[in-house]
């Protein structure tokens, strides 16, 4: 009996280990033993540096970074802005409604929640993320997948480690009746630094 039990655990153990690939350069997945991810944002109101979550938050940092190594960022405007509350980006309409032509899987973990400087995937329905993600610009808990209503819920993915006056600064630019600044703000380029 010992040694079924042994087996199994031995089988279980294998199985656990073979599921950590390595990462596949076309979805850009990081590993189990991947090192935290950075990237920098380069804008026109300064740089800042954002940490993903690739441990809790794997299929959206993964879909991130690897539009971000598509260069699919790189002049994009930061096309909604509420003071207080978010800066939004990631829509190369620069409308609110543009993606990259796919939408990826919600992804929720109990330790990441809507904080200040945390960076979250806009979406308008469950599962309908593709490129489009927000600053956290006040602590917006309410957004998370563990609260009401069941239909605002936002993935986070990230927090800004370094820069945070940047994204602050751009929290604070004059905006139109629809949030969008009045004089565009735009993400020159995002790069992986790690």
């Amino acid at each position: 009996m010992k040694l079924r039990q042994l087996s199994i655990l031995l089988i279980s153990l294998i199985l656990i280990v073979s599921n950590c690939k390595k990462e596949d350069e076309n979805l850009s997945i990081p590993d189990c033993n991947a090192t935290i991810s950075k990237v920098q944002f380069y804008t026109s109101q300064g740089n800042f540096v954002v940490q993903l979550e690739d441990r809790l938050a794997p299929i959206t940092s993964s879909n991130f970074l690897k539009l971000v190594n598509q260069k699919f960022y790189d002049g994009i405007i930061f096309h909604r802005v509420m003071q207080g509350f978010i800066v939004q980006g990631g829509d190369p309409t620069g409308t609110g409604t543009g993606g990259p032509g796919y939408s990826i899987q919600d992804e929720f973990h109990e330790d990441l929640s809507n904080v200040e400087k945390t960076i979250s995937m806009a979406n308008s329905s469950p599962n309908s993320g593709g490129s489009q993600f927000f600053f956290n610009m006040t602590n917006n808990d309410f957004l998370d997948f563990d609260e009401s209503p069941s239909s605002s819920k936002h993935a986070v993915f990230g927090k800004v480690i370094s820069g945070y006056d940047k994204v602050e600064a751009i929290s604070n630019v004059s905006v139109n009746s629809g949030d969008r600044p009045i004089t565009d703000v735009v993400i020159d380029s995002i790069r992986k630094i790690n």
